[in-house]
């Protein structure tokens, strides 16, 4: 089997990717679907007591999404002659991915100073709950505990509903992000330097980020940001409504949508109503517009108030299940999921980059591999022997 590069954009660079569970593997995805020779390095079936939550089921929907254009060696990182096949690898690669607590790489000698004696150009990307250093270093971190102390479960909900999660893993999915930018930066970097270096991210830091304007609010002006449910808390009118069918999200923030909106439901009177006159105006009287906009809105459908809302200039939506978010026909123009057959094996679905580039677009290109799939592949590529591989199998070092 050929080597997998689903893209041109980064076809020369080969990443070993020894991340588990979502950020690492996110990361990782972003470089495979632009054409990075991905290899995914993870231990044998039976060493890693941890591996029915992110190995076991390679067929499942998560895995394969996350795991696509990779190849899959095996290698127990443990077992004598193991690291020297790693460094083999790091001798032909151009970074390593990696999301253990920063003390194991230490004991297992893959920090980034040794990783750079033998690949001066390697780049090692690192992604830890708390960050390399500091008090809370060592901690494991998952994604809901960084939503929590990120802030994200403050502003979740409403008011009387306590602290609240969101419906996604936003720590895990920004931090890998983070991380494949980190990367990128890097990669280019390295062609004025000629020199790699070390990219770190942390879930609680890329957390915080996301928060973005809430946090902001609180560090420039002393605003500390609560819970607004479906309404925005800085825009009004803009928030969840209902027709006579459903609901529907408008965003109607600013003076020109305002006056849109009014316009479009024949209140043009409203526009300079004392009460609404200012954004600062309409967000203190948001409860009373609220109710004036409920009674006009009760009077159609869903698709009738969105039609007629985006029509008008003023932004509208519909509220979907994710049934109907890949049955939308802008979702199938964009190109959102991917279908991709394999021998053997049925057709999987998959959600594509949401990034396009118009000469080197990314792709999904091959399922995720089995286990190990390309363990003698990769080995041979490195200058073993059919009988050294045969050795290595016989030791369960791979």
């Amino acid at each position: 089997m050929s080597k997998i590069h689903a893209s041109e954009a980064l076809k020369p660079f080969r990443v070993l990717d020894l991340s588990r569970v979502r950020a690492g593997p996110n990361c990782v995805r972003v470089l495979s679907d632009f054409g990075a020779d991905v290899i995914r390095i993870e231990p044998p079936k039976g060493v890693d007591p941890n591996e029915a939550m992110f190995a076991a089921n390679r067929t499942g929907g998560d895995f394969q999404n996350l795991n696509r254009n990779k190849r899959s060696l095996t290698l127990n990182l443990k077992k004598p002659g193991a690291l020297e096949i790693f460094m083999k690898l790091v001798e032909t690669a151009d970074v390593v991915v990696e999301n253990w607590r920063p003390d194991v790489k230490r004991k297992l000698g893959l920090d980034y100073e040794t990783l750079a004696k033998v690949n001066p150009r390697i780049i090692l990307a690192s992604i830890s709950g708390y960050g390399q250093t500091g008090p809370y270093a060592n901690r494991p971190g998952f994604d809901q505990i960084m939503q929590g102390m990120g802030g994200l479960m403050s502003v979740t909900g409403f008011p009387e509903s306590g602290p609240v999660r969101a419906g996604l893993a936003v720590a895990d999915m920004s931090a890998g992000l983070y991380s494949a930018i980190g990367i990128l930066v890097a990669l280019v970097e390295r062609e004025r330097s000629g020199k790699g270096q070390w990219v770190q991210t942390s879930l609680l830091h890329s957390q915080i980020s996301m928060m973005d304007f809430q946090v902001a609010r609180y560090l420039n002006e002393g605003d500390v940001p609560g819970q607004a449910g479906n309404d925005h808390p800085t825009s009004s009118p803009m928030g969840l409504f209902t027709a006579n069918d459903g609901v529907f999200n408008i965003g109607a923030s600013g003076r020109g949508n305002w006056i849109r909106l009014c316009n479009m439901l024949g209140h043009p009177e409203w526009i300079e109503h004392p009460d609404f006159d200012s954004e600062k105006k309409r967000v203190t009287n948001r409860k009373k517009i609220s109710e004036l906009l409920e009674v006009e809105f009760a009077k159609n459908t869903v698709d009738y108030w969105v039609t007629e809302l985006n029509d008008a200039g003023v932004p509208a939506g519909p509220v979907y299940t994710v049934p109907q978010v890949v049955e939308d026909a802008q979702v199938k123009h964009l190109g959102v999921v991917a279908d991709v057959p394999a021998p053997d094996q049925p057709t999987r679905r998959y959600i594509t980059q949401p990034m396009t580039l118009s000469r080197t677009p990314a792709e999904v290109a091959t399922q995720a591999p089995g286990w190990g799939e390309h363990t003698d592949e990769v080995l041979g590529e490195l200058g073993l022997s059919d009988a050294e591989i045969a050795g290595l199998h016989e030791r369960g070092v791979v």
